[in-house]
């Protein structure tokens, strides 16, 4: 495998697709008659759900970093990491990402940023995800399918 196949080719900084749909939310927001969320929804619930995103980003950052492997996807990956959350998911950052988007609206009471979240969802599966997973498939093989099939995608 040569430095150019060696990537996962993502369609976008992952990071960069949950902001967009955020700027389009917030547009949207600005645009159209908002709703007031109860405040335990919105002081509640929102905080938790940045926390808990934010502590899965964490995470996975920390473990990528102790197994000398790149975060960003556009980069070569050294290794499979399979402890932590990868216990529980295959992907807790783009879990963490989704859930500190999710935080952020119920946060600002802005439900219509909620409108482009399953959109961004979608591109991160089919953009990011699947290609992510060929490449690991490609450069792991077998290690990777084991793993591939006893951990879900999500949650």
């Amino acid at each position: 495998m040569n430095d150019s196949e060696d990537t996962a080719g993502v369609v976008a900084p992952p990071p960069l697709i949950f902001v967009a749909g955020l700027i389009v939310g917030f547009a949207l927001e600005a645009l159209l008659p908002g709703v007031d969320l109860p405040a335990l929804v919105e002081w509640g619930v929102g905080p938790l759900l940045v926390v808990a995103g934010l502590a899965l980003l964490l995470w996975f950052n920390t473990l990528f970093s102790r197994r000398g492997t790149a975060v960003e996807p556009w980069k070569p990956t050294t290794a499979i990491v399979t402890t932590g959350p990868y216990r529980f998911t295959r992907n807790p950052a783009y879990l963490g990402m989704a859930l500190t988007y999710l935080g952020i609206a119920l946060m600002s009471s802005a439900v219509w940023v909620l409108l482009p979240l399953p959109i961004v969802l979608a591109v991160i599966d089919r953009g990011v995800i699947v290609r992510e997973e060929r490449y690991l498939e490609r450069k792991f093989g077998e290690e990777y399918l084991s793993y591939k099939r006893t951990e879900r995608r999500w949650i």
